[in-house]
């Protein structure tokens, strides 16, 4: 398991990786460290050696011995571009600088086969800690987590197998909370505007989320009132166009993500929709605009800061020895009503 480490005898060698890719250790050195000065077989036998075993080559090591471990964490996010992110990481530096612990960060373009790269590539200059916001992993990360041997925190989602430790929120109960809401506000045509959910499993939390809601209150089911669409100020205009052409009249919009809410009130504006009266919206993580509105969006709060400090902490106490299972941490959620609802 992450928060053991492992045996140095368990630990996969460049001469384990000869093994199994049927090869010297000078030809996996060469692989590794110049590609181009091995035949496209060997670079192949040794590439899938490697990833069978998890191995990781050291990138510290010189003529000396390298440090076992450095004084710096990483942590991968989907996504660089998304500001949503920059709360939890500023949460994490906080809390590991005060250690003198310093963080490197990885994108992982929300690609899996990109999330297994990065961890490799950090893995090899010797972390002390890894935080992944993804909770769905290759074989692969769970490879090279398992081989690793340093404390690993997911804060994405809520999940019953975490790789090793977990600080987050249930996405699922999330959705199904605002959903519930504006059920309970008397709306019963509600319309669900999500990030595309093969792609994404928190995405594919809160759709499922909402259609709980949905099923529990007794009320249908209808695909038209569900739109997958990347997040953008664009596409949340252009789902709320989509969504007011549908007859019977769409009564309220649930946007699992502000940045789309933003965008559909912006268009509202834009054409003299009247919020909540001839539809109600609401969003997902409370972006300091959709506070800004003459008609403010109802929304959902989601305690990002203390999710990174929180990873911080978890992480810092497997560094200090403590070993076992540390139960998951659920920093919960609130739904913030507005005028927009």
């Amino acid at each position: 398991m992450p928060n053991k480490k492992r045996p140095a005898a368990l630990q996969a060698r460049m001469k384990e990786v000869a093994l199994r890719a049927k090869v010297s250790a000078m030809s996996v050195s060469r692989a590794l460290r110049s590609p181009d000065q091995v035949s496209s077989e060997t670079l192949r036998r040794v590439q899938k050696a490697v990833r069978e075993l998890g191995y990781v080559p050291n990138r510290l090591a010189g003529g000396l011995k390298a440090p076992s471990r450095t004084q710096l964490a990483a942590a991968i996010v989907p996504s660089l571009q998304n500001s949503l992110f920059a709360a939890t990481l500023q949460g994490l530096t906080d809390a590991l600088r005060k250690r003198g612990i310093n963080l490197m960060l990885g994108d992982s373009g929300y690609s899996r086969e990109a999330e297994e790269s990065l961890i490799a590539a950090f893995l090899a200059h010797r972390p002390c800690g890894l935080v992944l916001h993804d909770t769905s992993h290759t074989p692969g990360v769970r490879r090279l987590v398992r081989n690793a041997g340093i404390p690993v925190v997911e804060t994405g989602n809520l999940v019953n197998r975490p790789l090793d430790l977990l600080v987050s929120y249930s996405n699922f109960a999330a959705a199904r909370a605002m959903t519930d809401y504006l059920v309970g506000r008397s709306y019963r045509r509600i319309a669900f505007v999500g990030q595309i959910a093969s792609l994404n499993e928190r995405a594919r939390e809160r759709q499922r989320g909402y259609r709980a809601a949905l099923t529990a209150a007794g009320l249908p089911l209808e695909e038209a009132l569900t739109i997958e669409t990347p997040g953008s100020f664009e596409n949340g205009a252009k789902a709320i166009v989509q969504l007011m052409g549908v007859r019977p009249k769409v009564e309220a919009v649930f946007f699992a993500g502000d940045v789309l809410a933003i965008g559909a009130m912006l268009e509202c504006n834009r054409r003299g929709w009247e919020v909540p009266k001839q539809v109600a919206i609401a969003g997902f993580d409370d972006w300091e605009i959709s506070r800004r509105f003459a008609i403010p969006i109802t929304t959902l709060d989601i305690p990002r800061y203390q999710i990174g400090e929180r990873a911080a902490a978890l992480m810092l106490r497997r560094l200090d020895g403590e070993r076992g299972k540390l139960p998951p941490i659920d920093v919960g959620f609130r739904i913030i009503e507005r005028a927009s609802t």
